[in-house]
């Protein structure tokens, strides 16, 4: 359809190849306009506190699972170091006898390698590198509460300047602000450090549409936009090969984008209550 509205045909093997990239860029484009509802999923992450002295402050924005040999003797809210590669995380949790969940790690863990605990000192192996898909996939952060025994508290949101003002980042307490990092890798560093293992991080994260890997892959995309894709990838399409038709492509795209981001909105009920000083009796 996308050829068709250049005036074109899809002929060749590179035809579709040039068109799954430009659909790929087209997505990555798309992240920049907003967050689109069908892309928001809420993650729930355990804190983790080793001592009185040691919490861990900064959590992936999603989750990397290592596999070890055993987890058993492993503490959680400890840094583990591997023997050769060197790099170092930290254990959030536990989830099995052969997982673990981890910070962001520092580097890039070798295969097979021994790893060790710098506060249990025990030692075990891992088995490949933790892959950080999930968390590269995360775009942004909108809302996040703290539940502690069953009841949500909301947190705010701080830019990267006032965290970095705040005077002792190692106190202790029930967390009531979060800095959500936008890296490669992003993160989420929240204030007080915890001060138990018990209290649950839930977070509403926006992440990336997946991308399109084959021609028959099915678009990550709700119906509603599939007009406005295939425009999109139309115009996408027209800068390369149909470079007269691109004004005329470029309007239609437009207009197909508008009404699908004025689509995809938020619906809830707003009221207007005029103050008393306004309100007059005759």
């Amino acid at each position: 359809e996308a050829f068709e509205r250049c005036g074109l045909e899809l002929r060749t093997g590179y035809d579709a190849k040039t068109a799954r990239r430009s659909l790929n860029l087209l997505f990555a484009d798309w992240a920049n306009l907003g967050v689109h509802f069908w892309k928001v999923e809420q993650v729930t992450q355990n804190l983790a506190r080793l001592s009185s002295s040691s919490a861990i402050v900064t959590y992936p924005a999603g989750t990397i699972t290592a596999t070890v040999g055993s987890s058993s003797s492993l503490s959680i809210g400890e840094t583990i170091t591997g023997g050769t590669s060197g790099t170092t995380a930290s254990i959030i949790t536990k989830p099995t006898s052969t997982t673990v969940t981890i910070t962001v790690p520092s580097g890039s863990f070798t295969a097979g390698e021994t790893i060790t605990g710098s506060s249990s000192s025990a030692s075990t192996t891992i088995s490949a590198n933790p892959s950080l898909i999930d968390v590269q996939s995360t775009i942004d952060v909108l809302t996040a509460v703290i539940r502690r025994n069953g009841t949500d508290q909301q947190i705010t949101s701080i830019g990267q300047a006032e965290y970095l003002h705040i005077p002792t980042k190692t106190t202790q307490g029930r967390a009531s602000q979060y800095f959500f990092n936008r890296q490669i890798t992003p993160t989420i560093t929240i204030w007080q450090a915890p001060e138990n293992s018990t209290d649950l991080l839930i977070y509403d994260r926006f992440i990336r549409i997946q991308d399109v890997d084959d021609s028959v892959n099915t678009a990550d995309i709700p119906f509603r936009f599939l007009n406005c894709l295939v425009s999109g990838l139309a115009y996408q399409i027209g800068l390369k090969r149909a470079p007269q038709m691109v004004p005329m492509l470029k309007a239609v795209y437009d207009e197909n984008l508008f009404n699908a981001l004025l689509e995809d909105r938020e619906k809830v009920s707003f009221s207007i209550t005029p103050a008393a000083s306004y309100l007059k009796v005759t």
